[in-house]
């Protein structure tokens, strides 16, 4: 048995690995492994142990790359927010966050820091409604109620409200 295993077994809920029959179990990635199962896939890394990710939020994790991506491995269980509307999932390099009205989108790096300082969903800010992506002279992150900003000369600079293109 191994931490995959074990976190399966804790979970409950996770159903039967998909690899059942085909003899190959838990996949080595290089520095960490991960065991897909019918309603989750479980990530392990000695660093950090062994995690869940499911639903919207692994959707959106294997999009971004994976653990191959930015995002790295996963270092929390996905859980839900504070103010009991969303869930997210914590990475090596950023966060996923999901809620039914907007969807999962990720945010990390000073972004995630600044909204990180504002107090996370329960913030002015609420929820991100887009991934981080580049504008001129630097990154930005679209919230539910404004948005982060970041340029190297500038740092991370939140704009509250208004009318706030998230295309």
């Amino acid at each position: 048995m191994s931490a995959i295993d074990d976190k399966a077994r804790q979970l409950g809920w996770v159903g039967a690995p998909v690899d059942e029959g085909a003899g190959s179990g838990e996949m080595d990635l290089g520095r960490g492994r991960v065991r897909d199962y019918e309603h989750a896939s479980i990530y392990w890394t000695p660093e950090h142990g062994a995690f869940e990710i499911h639903g919207d939020i692994r959707i959106h994790y294997g999009r971004k790359g994976g653990h191959r991506g930015f995002l790295g491995f996963p270092v929390t269980d996905e859980t839900g927010t504070p103010d009991g509307v969303g869930r997210f999932n914590h990475f090596e390099g950023g966060s996923i966050y999901w809620t039914p009205q907007v969807g999962a989108h990720e945010v990390h790096g000073a972004i995630r820091d600044e909204w990180q300082r504002h107090g996370w969903e329960r913030s002015f800010l609420r929820y991100p409604v887009t991934d981080e992506r580049d504008m001129p002279g630097g990154r930005v992150s679209v919230f539910e109620g404004g948005k982060i900003e970041w340029t190297p000369g500038g740092g991370a600079v939140t704009t509250r409200g208004g009318k706030i293109d998230d295309s």
